[in-house]
């Protein structure tokens, strides 16, 4: 079995699987954690891209935790609001709990986002392959 169908086989373990994009790379991206206050909608997501190179036989990670807002905004005026912001890293050890205190949050849930990076790391080794992360999305 090639690398890439090994790896969306195992990801069958994780929240979601990765999914095939047009230029070859794999996607997985899943919402963490939700929270409704007042008039508005809060998303945490959680999004790892996987780049292969069976040439060079090396992997290449990236991972983003993002969170999302929509609904009516505070202030003087009523209106509809929609943000959307990230946080990147090197490497995320952990559980959301300590990630969504980088928010200012108060999500309530548990993901260990390290066992999908050591994951990935494992199987790409097996397959003789090398594994970088990166800190920007390419």
């Amino acid at each position: 079995m090639a690398l890439k169908e090994k790896l969306i086989e195992v990801s069958k373990n994780f929240p979601a699987e990765f999914k095939e994009q047009r230029d070859g790379s794999l996607i997985l991206q899943f919402v963490v954690a939700e929270r409704k206050v007042f008039l508005s909608k809060k998303k945490l997501t959680y999004k790892c891209k996987i780049r292969i190179d069976d040439t060079e036989k090396g992997v290449t990670f990236f991972e983003m935790l993002r969170e999302s807002s929509v609904g009516l905004s505070g202030g003087s005026g009523m209106g509809f609001k929609k943000e959307i912001y990230g946080l990147k890293g090197k490497e995320r050890e952990g559980n959301i709990e300590e990630q969504s205190r980088l928010f200012g949050k108060d999500y309530k849930y548990s993901f260990d986002y390290k066992k999908i990076r050591e994951t990935i790391k494992e199987e790409a080794e097996k397959a003789g392959y090398s594994f970088l992360v990166h800190l920007l999305e390419h």
